[in-house]
């Protein structure tokens, strides 16, 4: 089959989307297809937003491939007969976001205008669609309630999960993710000035931010937790993550009502380590089931700090909630079997 993957990206900005593509671009090329994956430019400025997605939508692939499958906001938009969707989020600033501190469109009559458009543009998108899937429940609900769309979740998987196993469980918890404010790095680092034992926290990820970044180091600083927190405010390579992983004691994962469990998630299960996230970290729990394969606190520092010094404490405990990471992946169906399968019925 001749297919088409279509994602936008932020110039110099990675993220798990472009992940997503990449992985789906290597197994459907593994299981014989023929593939062209566009990558298309796409800056989500609020002056620019609606001439970039005319663009999109007066591109035409109509004619190429036999399938398109559409992924990160606004691909979508492209015209093809047999269009699927594995939609991952919305705009946000135009959906959940819209109203909140993490919102990017302002509540004027101008950014009201851009926000219902980017609506309209996505409903006539959405109904074009021969197939939508999500990457979570939580993003389906999402789709249901703003959009009026159904449609069923496909949990990404990792490529080549193999790569990530546990070698020891030593005194470190690590955070891998961007360095941007709703991943609330900030509420790990001011959990450490809680902690009552020796734990060690490593931060690591690309600084998309560059204020928050800076934010971030100050606040250690203040906090008096320079001698126990590692920052790495840039992209680490897959060997780093997957050796930093290897030997921590387990991994945080904080975002604000995530769109999915996360990639730094999966990767901390995939490698039998626990994962400490929050109650409001949205698809997250979809995958973190806490005492099962994770603890799942509320998103206060104290109770951040509890939960490492539960593990530090209890390396049983770190042992038995990592040991069933993989075990949870497989529970979920996260296959890529089942992926390829539901893309291509």
């Amino acid at each position: 089959m001749k297919i088409i993957i279509a994602t936008t990206f932020e110039p110099f900005v990675s993220g798990g989307d472009a992940v997503l593509a990449d992985s789906l671009e290597t197994m459907l090329r593994r299981a014989g297809h023929k593939v062209e994956t566009l990558r298309l430019p796409f800056q989500p400025c609020a002056p620019e937003m609606l001439d970039q997605m005319l663009g999109l939508r007066l591109f035409d692939v109509s004619h190429a491939g036999d399938r398109l499958i559409a992924i990160r906001t606004p691909s979508y938009l492209l015209r093809h007969p047999h269009k699927i969707l594995w939609f991952i989020h919305h705009h946000r600033g135009a959906y959940d976001f819209w109203g909140t501190p993490y919102g990017d469109l302002p509540d004027t009559p101008e950014g009201r205008r851009l926000r219902d458009s980017i609506r309209s543009a996505d409903n006539r998108a959405f109904a074009e669609a021969r197939a939508i899937f999500t990457n979570s429940r939580l993003v389906s609900e999402r789709l249901r309630q703003f959009n009026g769309v159904m449609s069923e979740t496909l949990y990404p998987p990792l490529l080549d999960a193999e790569r990530f196993v546990s070698r020891e469980y030593g005194d470190s918890i690590v955070y891998v993710s961007r360095l941007v404010r709703h991943k609330r790095q900030h509420l790990a680092i001011e959990a450490m000035a809680h902690t009552r034992t020796p734990v060690q926290l490593v931060i690591a990820g690309p600084a998309n931010d560059a204020v928050y970044s800076a934010e971030l180091e100050s606040l250690a600083s203040r906090e008096g937790v320079c001698d126990r927190v590692r920052l790495i405010p840039g992209w680490i390579s897959e060997e780093v993550k997957q050796d930093l992983l290897s030997t921590s004691l387990g991994a945080l994962y904080l975002p604000v009502d995530e769109d999915s469990y996360g990639y730094a998630a999966l990767e901390a299960q995939q490698a039998s380590k626990a994962v400490i996230t929050t109650t409001d970290s949205g698809g997250a729990l979809e995958l973190i089931a806490s005492e099962k394969n994770g603890l799942v606190v509320k998103p206060e520092p104290k109770a951040i700090a509890g939960a490492m010094d539960r593990l530090y404490e209890d390396r049983k405990l770190a042992i038995r909630l990592g040991t069933h990471g993989p075990v949870r992946i497989a529970e979920l169906g996260i296959t890529w079997e089942n992926i390829l399968r539901k893309l291509l019925a």
